[in-house]
């Protein structure tokens, strides 16, 4: 009906100027009519341009008053003409939100007399907010300072409506020619007599529902896949629970270090101690910690098996480390090259650069004479796969390494030195008392996986990137990530 009566008018007149006026002109319902003339304009048989206006429309609230009149109104008519009433026989006869309203707009207008009684000031009050509604549902023009008032008072929005002007198209008949849009064994019969839609090849197809994987993940395969070529093999980091001994007391970090507290660091209730250690290796570690030795003086304290027993979640990969180098020291020794990208917890507060878990990148290398050279050239081959060629190193302090290096490299984004890690060569006192060779020397190094990741993506807020608060379009929108191209 519609499409016969658009094309039917653009057979004798030029333009059809307003979708609205039109529709209501052929008494059409104008939600079709725009559906038609977006059909017509795919088959280009018209030329269309918008149209929007923007009216005021009366809110559920307008409407209301509109029928029922004012609040103010409401309340004047309900003071008796002579005498007074009391306030909460007032208050009885009208809806609470007409009350209130009304003993505010009244009172302010001097047409009451305001307090425990309430009487009239003046006999006849005129009702120009339900007139003002009335015309504005009427389509007619009301003044800038009504429509200011109306608005204020929540009784009207404005509203955009949008519609066309039509004009004939290139390909356009009085009458449209029902088009085949699909090739089935019917239409492939008969297909001289009919007309087929025309492909259009630049469409783009419906987006596949798939799975999409997590910048952080796309980013953790880049760094597995540099150490791989430069021959390092994975560790297993599969236990988030480790012993306070692995932890900490193998890395030759003394029980008194701040980092062992409670507000670092988080210890589970259940269990709450761990059941098996290697009883001769716990004894050199105690040891090493209370005298020394190794060329070590120790930090000369009772050390506490009780609190090397004490479980927690992980505070950071170099857990796995001490094990894997214990499990080394145990058999003829082999050089190896081990790393492990995994999560790590600490006792942190939240905000927009941490979070109370996270991904630690870590590598190590375990061989015989080992130099704080050989860590640096490494360093250098590492950090240039991943496009940093700039870099600098600042001693540092680390209980369990000694030299240590923090790792900068210059940001040319932000054109300043960038911390991107920390490294250094695994103390004696951590490595003779596992039973390696003395000559064997360990250099490692790490960093997390949310910085650079944040870097990559162009994140500035950690939480944004991993937890609970992700937003899963920004998941299915990142790119695919190519590290160091």
């Amino acid at each position: 009906m519609a499409e016969k009566a658009i094309l039917g008018f653009l057979q004798n007149n030029e333009e059809i100027t307003d979708s609205g006026l039109f529709s209501a002109e052929f008494n059409l319902d104008h939600d079709e009519v725009i559906n038609v003339i977006k059909r017509l304009h795919g088959f280009r048989f018209i030329d269309v341009q918008d149209i929007k206006k923007e009216t005021w429309v009366l809110t559920d609230e307008g409407k209301k008053y509109a029928v029922e009149g004012s609040p103010e109104v409401q309340l004047f008519l309900a003071v008796p003409e002579e005498g007074s009433i009391s306030k909460d026989e007032l208050q009885k006869k009208l809806a609470p939100s007409v009350f209130s309203i009304g003993c505010s707009q009244a009172g302010k207008r001097r047409w009451v007399q305001m307090g425990m009684q309430v009487s009239r000031r003046v006999q006849n009050v005129e009702d120009e907010v339900k007139d003002q509604l009335l015309q504005i549902q009427e389509g007619k023009e009301v003044d800038n300072d009504s429509i200011s008032s109306l608005k204020a008072r929540k009784l009207i929005i404005k509203e955009t409506w949008t519609g066309y002007s039509v004009k004939k198209g290139p390909n356009y008949a009085p009458e449209r020619k029902e088009v085949a849009t699909d090739l089935t064994r019917e239409n492939l019969q008969n297909w001289k007599e009919l007309e087929f839609k025309e492909y259009n090849f630049n469409a783009k197809g419906a987006p596949l529902q798939a799975g999409h994987l997590h910048a952080l993940l796309k980013v953790r395969k880049q760094f597995k896949d540099i150490f791989v070529q430069m021959g390092f093999e994975e560790m297993p980091t599969n236990n988030f629970v480790e012993s306070s001994f692995w932890n900490f007391d193998a890395l030759f970090q003394p029980q008194q270090h701040p980092a062992r507290d409670s507000h670092d660091t988080f210890f589970l209730n259940a269990p709450s101690t761990t059941r098996t250690l290697p009883e001769d290796y716990v004894e050199r570690v105690k040891r090493v910690h209370e005298s020394g030795g190794y060329g070590s003086r120790g930090y000369n304290y009772d050390w506490k098996r009780e609190e090397a027993n004490k479980n927690l979640l992980r505070t950071h990969t170099t857990a796995v480390s001490s094990r894997m180098l214990y499990a080394l020291a145990q058999k003829p020794f082999v050089p190896k090259k081990y790393f492990s990208i995994d999560r790590v917890f600490r006792n942190e507060a939240v905000d927009r650069t941490h979070l109370a878990e996270f991904h630690q990148i870590e590598g190590l290398i375990c061989d015989r004479g080992l130099t704080l050279g050989d860590l640096i050239g490494v360093l250098k081959d590492f950090f240039s796969r991943l496009g940093m060629s700039k870099l600098r190193f600042k001693p540092a302090y680390n209980p369990y390494t000694e030299p240590s290096m923090e790792i900068f490299s210059y940001h040319e984004g932000l054109g300043k030195w960038v911390e991107i890690g920390n490294s250094g060569m695994f103390r004696p006192e951590m490595l003779l008392p596992m039973g390696l060779p003395e000559d064997v020397r360990v250099i490692a190094w790490g960093l997390s996986l949310e910085r650079p990741t944040m870097i990559l993506y162009g994140i500035d807020n950690i939480r944004d990137l991993f937890g609970h608060k992700v937003d899963l379009d920004l998941i299915k929108r990142n790119p695919v990530c190519r590290i160091g191209i």
